[in-house]
């Protein structure tokens, strides 16, 4: 099976794949840019184990990572693990995906993973609304390349510098409201963090579908919070929370079909 693992700046996300693309099993852990190979190691057989699984079974694997330190970790932790080195996401690569921009090198792993997975699933054109520790926007035009897209303060990240500043405001459930017009603090707080977060997802794709020529452009949420937005806005054609990690098995798919063409090529390099 294919470990696909997102790491991301607050949360990592793994998945365990089966040969037909199915999601066998998936974790959630918190992001900690000390962990070391072996701390890990030690996670993922915790993991694993709690499953009733074996972390033989898991046989390649793939690491799409927006903390540099950890990036590290995890290869060495996969390459011992598997003997061989494990895919290691990087944008500039586009993996049969053109990335239409000046400096493909500044597309984030989970970015274009997302897109891959994307356009992969729904066709283009198409927008993916990312609600991680930010919420990146991504979009691939209607030639199906990468065209960049939009970033700005996950919703948890404005929640707790809100928190953290305003004494009087204590922490509230994430979820979206009944109403947008809020009638005590904690209904205001929902409103203006999950229906503005809603709000601020349509106003952008609103602006990006008419840049783009293409008003009818598919929109896909993933990330944590995208099934609590998702309450809050009709904005959405599909809420798909294992977006990224799919993409990563897309990527993985593209790398063993390219080496197995160049392997049939009498000189191949």
């Amino acid at each position: 099976m294919f470990l696909a693992i997102d790491v991301g700046n607050t949360q990592t996300t793994l998945g365990l794949f089966r040969e037909d693309g199915s999601l066998a099993r998936g974790w959630r852990m918190s992001t900690d840019a000390s962990d070391t190979a072996d701390m890990l190691h030690a996670r993922l057989l915790s993991f694993f184990a709690k499953d009733g699984l074996a972390l033989d079974d898991a046989s390649e694997a793939g690491v799409a990572s927006v903390v540099p330190a950890l990036e590290r970790a995890w290869e060495r932790c996969l390459t011992a693990h598997l003997g061989k080195a494990p895919l290691v996401v990087r944008a500039r690569e586009g993996y049969g995906m053109e990335v239409a921009m000046p400096d493909p090198r500044q597309v984030g792993a989970d970015r274009i993973a997302n897109a891959i997975a994307a356009r992969r699933t729904y066709g283009s054109p198409v927008i993916v609304v990312d609600f991680g520790t930010a919420t990146n926007i991504d979009v691939v035009d209607q030639r199906g390349r990468y065209r960049g897209g939009a970033i700005s303060p996950g919703l948890m990240l404005s929640a707790n510098a809100l928190f953290s500043r305003a004494a009087r405001l204590a922490s509230v459930p994430i979820e979206a409201p009944a109403r947008t017009l809020g009638d005590s603090t904690e209904s205001a707080l929902q409103s203006g963090l999950v229906v503005g977060a809603a709000a601020q997802a349509e106003g952008l794709v609103a602006r990006i579908r008419a840049e783009l020529g293409a008003p009818d452009a598919t929109v896909v949420g993933t990330g944590g919070l995208a099934g609590t937005v998702a309450q809050a806005t009709d904005l959405f054609d599909a809420v798909d929370p294992d977006l990224t990690l799919r993409g990563i098995r897309e990527i993985w798919l593209w790398e063993q079909a390219c080496r197995g063409e160049r392997d049939r090529v009498p000189g191949g390099a």
